[in-house]
């Protein structure tokens, strides 16, 4: 009966030391890369605070999910490091789902621009959080600017909690085992610093990322083009249709609408616009949910981007 007695315990012990181990401690099967999308809804996420209007009503009476704020993961299938573009207010969801994939280090966090939705998630990485060390943040000259010189984001930096890397406009960034990352500016509402995209290439594939700005037209750059360009397209889809917001001039927070959007990649081939997925969707967006603009955009052979998806590169 002790032996018997020894051997439970010795079981309980085992199995109680490999419930503790993180999901995405095992061992990769491929090489390569693969980006996660971690969110798709804009700054202020799904729902919004104080919001009792139709799209959201159904998420307090229990009938919709969340949806995180716009983000992508990077993972080196080789080492299991990852990065991160983008530190939302969503950040503590979004790094344990890439935790839960990757068993290496988070390598660093690439930001577009200082609009809420896109860097405050920085404030988890500080002493009255992870207390973390030296994460890499790479940003464009007035981002870094501005985290240097504003409080409480200065705090990071003298404290060591993360380490600024400057990146410059069409200019790659060398990661790992072939990855690379090279910002573009777009233009958009620049208060507080520049705005950019990311194309992001890996040994097979490449993607590009475009969460936001103010219209295709006020772009140097074709982004016919730009999609032609590369294998996926994470491309602005903020708003469905002008007068979304009622009460508000929304030529005061400009992005290309969908229904702008779609008649403009209308003559391309069905291939290229398969390679376009919608990302930053606002809250009051009929296409955040199952509805006729779902519908529209699927016609048009286009596509939505979905928390959880994975791509190739």
């Amino acid at each position: 009966m002790k032996v018997f007695s020894s051997y439970l315990i010795l079981l309980s012990v085992a199995l109680a030391m490999l419930s503790c181990i993180p999901k995405g401690s095992g061992p990769l099967s491929k090489e390569g890369h693969t980006i996660f999308v971690l969110g798709i809804a804009q700054d202020a996420g799904y729902p919004q605070a104080g919001c009792q209007k139709n799209c959201c009503t159904p998420y307090w009476n229990g009938q919709r999910t969340k949806r995180h704020v716009t983000s992508l993961g990077i993972r080196d299938n080789l080492s299991g490091d990852f990065w991160i573009i983008d530190a939302t207010p969503d950040f503590v969801s979004q790094l344990a789902a890439m935790q839960a994939h990757c068993p290496g280090q988070l390598k660093g966090i690439f930001l577009t621009h200082a609009h809420i939705g896109h860097y405050t998630g920085l404030m988890h990485l500080g002493r009255e959080a992870m207390g973390a060390q030296d994460i890499p943040v790479y940003t464009m000259p007035r981002m870094k600017a501005f985290l240097e010189q504003n409080g409480p984001w200065d705090q990071l930096v003298n404290l060591g909690n993360i380490k600024l890397f400057p990146i410059s406009d069409s200019t790659d960034v060398d990661l790992s085992n072939g990855l690379k990352i090279m910002p573009f500016i777009v233009p958009h509402r620049d208060e507080y610093s520049e705005t950019v995209g990311f194309s992001i290439r890996g040994n097979k594939y490449s993607a590009v990322f475009i969460p936001d700005i103010d219209k295709w037209t006020r772009w140097h750059m074709d982004v016919k083009d730009v999609v032609a360009s590369h294998d996926i397209s994470f491309l602005d889809g903020t708003f469905f249709r002008n007068g979304e917001i009622p009460g508000r001039d929304m030529n005061a927070i400009p992005h290309p609408f969908i229904e702008e959007s779609m008649p403009l990649f209308r003559d391309m081939e069905p291939s290229l616009k398969a390679r376009i997925h919608f990302i930053h969707l606002n809250h009051t967006n009929p296409a955040l949910f199952e509805s006729e603009a779902q519908e529209d955009i699927a016609q048009e052979g286009l596509r939505l981007a979905h928390e959880g998806q994975e791509f190739d590169l």
